[in-house]
């Protein structure tokens, strides 16, 4: 058996709003450790987007995903909370004193009072299309998301899709790319429209190319792309290019948690709006893996709900204890803790 780690409390998840958890229960001196089944913090931030453009955090006009990232890393550094990546929580048992253990896949053993789900919509995968043998190109040639856009640099390519995604990274990648073209199976789009207008500003600048049509078939040896067959109205063309990037969508899927006997609606975890606390009493969730009346999926939208959980957590964790509300810019008890003062 695995030493056991403890803690205050558990955050299922190391995304911007479990960060900013950890910011929110710092302040009310409470311990934190974060596991995440990606290998580093930022969700999907730092897995879809880290270098997509966010316009709507709060005093930020444009943030990157991993900028955004690395700034919450910097304001929760004063709380040293703890980190295990690259494990899924495999189980959760209540244990006798009320508080909780958590298994991971790897056999890792954690006990809290409190346990925090923000794992965004849980643990997602990409899409596949259905091209025979793409399978030898992925993470050579052909890759579901942008990591770091140098890594399109001078190179050919072919983004596959119609919605926010695929149009938000042929405008960003285009001034990179050696050439660049958009395959959709129709010339309607799903994405927001100034970016549609956008793409076919280039289109008619003759700084991109569109094709209708799907991808068939792929071309090349030993993982490396040299061309895609696109069928389309008029048939089959084929369209050079050393790098791919297909934008199907995302299968989010809840994994282990769905077996924890939480209550769930449509693969959401209902919770009330004064603690957003789940059906089983310390166990919390925010972020876009909850579900209440009004829910808006923004990341702005899971620091409000972080800071009213941790309210709840510190009451768990240290029952009896008067919990005074205090303002960062006037109280210097806080600031000490942040190291301002």
């Amino acid at each position: 058996m695995s030493e056991t780690t403890k803690t205050d409390v558990l955050i299922i998840g190391a995304g911007p709003v479990g960060l900013f958890a950890v910011f929110e229960l710092g302040l009310l001196d409470l311990k934190c450790h974060l596991i995440d089944i990606l290998d580093r913090p930022g969700g999907q931030c730092a897995e879809l987007y880290p270098e997509k453009p966010i316009y709507d955090i709060p005093a930020w006009p444009v943030i990157s995903g991993q900028e955004l990232v690395d700034r919450l890393m910097e304001q929760i550094k004063p709380f040293h909370p703890g980190f295990t990546f690259s494990r899924m929580v495999a189980g959760l048992e209540r244990r006798d004193d009320g508080s909780f253990r958590l298994t991971t896949d790897e056999g890792e053993v954690f006990e809290a009072p409190v346990v925090v789900i923000a794992a965004g919509g849980g643990s997602f995968q990409p899409k596949r299309p259905p091209i025979p043998g793409i399978e030898a190109y992925e993470g050579r040639s052909v890759f579901y998301s942008v990591r770091r856009m140098e890594d399109f640099r001078d190179h050919d390519l072919l983004i596959v899709g119609g919605g926010d995604s695929a149009l938000d990274w042929t405008l960003n990648l285009q001034p990179v790319a050696s050439s660049l073209t958009l395959v959709h199976r129709r010339p309607e789009f799903r994405a927001a429209p100034d970016s549609v207008n956008k793409m076919f500003a280039l289109k008619e600048e003759e700084k991109i190319g569109f094709q209708v049509g799907q991808v068939t078939a792929l071309k090349g040896e030993a993982g490396q792309l040299a061309a895609a067959v696109v069928k389309g109205p008029e048939g089959e063309v084929e369209i050079a290019c050393t790098r791919m990037l297909p934008f199907f969508g995302l299968t989010m899927k809840l994994g282990p948690i769905a077996d924890w006997g939480l209550e769930l609606h449509e693969n959401l975890i209902p919770v009330d709006t004064e603690k957003f606390e789940t059906s089983e009493p310390g166990i919390f969730a925010i972020g876009d893996i909850n579900s209440y009346p009004g829910k808006l999926k923004l990341i702005l939208s899971g620091f409000h709900e972080a800071a009213l959980m941790a309210q709840a957590a510190k009451r768990i964790v240290n029952p009896g204890e008067r919990v005074v509300f205090q303002y960062t810019t006037s109280s210097t008890s806080l600031q000490k803790k942040l190291g301002v003062a």
